[in-house]
């Protein structure tokens, strides 16, 4: 078992930045590969970036590439995810997510890689 706990939301003026921050107890998530979600009411749970076990390869919606950053630090059993240049539409609940090593790389941009979820931190970027 892997439990995840979001941090790091909030309220931002467009054009801001936010760091979320996942801190995982239970199990060292150095064994998974981990990853950034985010859901707005009314509509479906969406990828936002997600990082192999050893923060070699990351991946990124075309919505938020080149303006959010994930990254992991295995000693400290955390991962982050560095949202700049932040837009109304970046407005949601954002969830990290572990996804054991078994499941592989090629579905990272899918829910179904992940097997366990945090509660989520709300982020909401005004215009």
């Amino acid at each position: 078992q892997v439990q995840l706990v979001e941090s790091g939301g909030g309220l931002v003026q467009a054009g801001g930045s936010l760091r979320l921050s996942c801190a995982a107890s239970g199990r060292v998530i150095s064994s998974y590969n981990m990853g950034w979600f985010r859901r707005v009411p009314g509509k479906e749970r969406e990828f936002v970036a997600a990082i192999s076990l050893s923060g070699g390869s990351a991946y990124y919606a075309d919505s938020v590439k080149g303006r959010f950053t994930i990254s992991r630090d295995n000693a400290k059993n955390t991962v982050y995810l560095q949202m700049n240049s932040l837009k109304p539409e970046d407005t949601a609940v954002y969830y990290c997510a572990a996804a054991p090593v078994s499941r592989g790389l090629t579905n990272l941009r899918t829910s179904v890689a992940y097997a366990y979820w945090g509660q989520g931190t709300q982020v909401t970027v005004s215009s």
